[in-house]
């Protein structure tokens, strides 16, 4: 007999807030105590910070199982896997980064001087950061996919030197690979020519990135997503590295009227709750027919499914739910405020809603684009802001490995025409010496 698996319901229908707006503390959100994992992690950070490699090897008896003797992965394990990589996994590694560069390529940014008045200009460059550090989980799911959406835009912002690391691996699915990374991990770090890997997972594995250790040189930004012992870690030590985002389980929510295909709906809401217990699905919609349509698909859907009882507890959980509306407004102000990794559209003129969307880190149109489209082929990137974090962040793109810098260039005559205008304002703040560093480069006599 099948399990009935049903949704948590939220009815905003008739419900405005003050402002008109929705009131984000209503919506389906997974609870993460980045706060309490932060002192969790300090001590591990430290270690790593006054131990190096010996902790980190410590820590992967402790954390995951396996004794290891170096964590930098032999070059020689790099071609094995690659050599061994199934040709069919390798051809759609092949074409995630073909379309993934394609995509990104089109992100580069150009330098570009303004002039701002006769003789003087302001350039701004965009430089590339010059090491990174990418992180790669490795718990429930093994994610090549991650290194590919992490690695390209890297490359074509043009890093000059990446190093990726994920979990060692226990219990690997071959012969030779205990206490390594996933060979597929492997693998499609041979693929993108990456050659420094190295096996460290967790809090540790940015701890490394960030102090350095006898095998690794200090990184300046490290990106890519993890569980919440990474998040915290990566909060810790922000400011001595940068940090794309403090990414937290998945997410996807899906706008949907009596348009939408239920088989769809269910199997795209499944295809996210896989990831993880913690993960979100969220449904809103105007449409209680399509909602029971899509509890009955659930149910039908789940039962068949390899990781049924991990995709039954995360739509069971608290961050996932079934938001019943008015209408389509009041849907995409729903969809606005929770503010999802992944939206999906399904509705009528699924482009033009889309195009209302002003709060998403990626916004996937239609019956034809689903969020496991973006996840792997889109040419789009899946390394996405989470938690609501969508509403003032982007994902992971070229722009987040280059940084722009301005550099001024005024005459003499560029400088005396504004001089005035500088003194008054360093006067008016007193800060007086400010002014006198103009004064110093004239007889005091600007004209006016």
């Amino acid at each position: 007999m099948l399990r009935s698996i049903s949704l948590a319901r939220i009815d905003l229908r008739g419900a405005v807030s003050a402002g008109g707006g929705i009131d984000r503390d209503l919506l389906p959100r997974a609870e993460l105590d980045v706060e309490a994992a932060l002192e969790k992690v300090r001590p591990i950070c430290e270690d790593v910070h006054h131990r190096g490699t010996a902790a980190l090897i410590e820590y992967a008896e402790r954390f995951d199982g396996v004794r290891i003797d170096r964590t930098r992965v032999p070059a020689a394990a790099l071609a094995k896997a690659l050599e061994e990589l199934d040709p069919a996994v390798r051809a759609a590694l092949e074409e995630s980064i073909r379309r993934a560069r394609i995509v990104h390529r089109e992100q580069r940014r150009t330098d570009s001087t303004v002039k701002v008045v006769p003789g003087g200009t302001v350039t701004e460059r965009w430089v590339p950061v010059e090491r990174v550090g990418l992180y790669v989980p490795g718990g429930n799911a093994v994610y090549p996919s991650s290194v590919v959406m992490n690695v390209v835009p890297a490359q074509e912002a043009g890093v000059g030197s990446l190093a990726v690391t994920s979990p060692p691996q226990a219990a690997p699915p071959n012969d030779w690979g205990r206490g390594l990374p996933h060979p597929a991990i492997l693998a499609a770090c041979a693929l993108l020519g990456v050659d420094e890997v190295y096996a460290a997972g967790g809090a540790q594995a940015i701890a490394m990135f960030a102090y350095g250790t006898e095998e690794c040189r200090p990184v300046q930004l490290v990106t890519g997503p993890g569980n919440i012992w990474v998040a915290a870690a990566k909060r810790l030590l922000k400011g001595r590295i940068g940090i794309d985002a403090e990414a937290g389980p998945t997410e996807i929510a899906i706008l949907a009227d009596d348009t939408a295909d239920a088989a769809h709906v269910a199997a795209d809401l499944i295809s996210q709750a896989e990831h993880d217990t913690l993960a979100a699905a969220v449904l809103v919609t105007d449409s209680e027919a399509l909602v029971q349509a899509v509890e009955a698909e659930l149910t039908t859907q789940v039962a068949a499914t390899k990781h049924q009882e991990r995709i039954s507890e995360a739509l069971a959980g608290r961050q996932s739910g079934i938001v019943l509306v008015d209408d389509l407004a009041q849907g995409l102000a729903v969809v606005d405020a929770y503010g999802a990794e992944h939206l999906e559209i399904h509705t009528a003129d699924a482009a033009a809603v889309a195009a209302r969307v002003r709060n998403a880190g990626a916004i996937f149109v239609g019956t034809y684009a689903p969020v496991s489209l973006g996840d792997y082929c889109a040419g789009s990137n899946h390394v996405l802001p989470t938690g609501g974090c969508a509403c003032h962040s982007s994902g992971l793109s070229v722009q987040s490995f280059l940084r722009g810098i301005h550099v001024v260039d005024y005459t003499r005559d560029a400088l005396a025409e504004v001089a005035h205008h500088v003194v008054t304002l360093a006067e008016a703040e007193d800060l007086p010496a400010h002014g006198a560093a103009l004064k110093a480069r004239f007889d005091w006599k600007v004209p006016r």
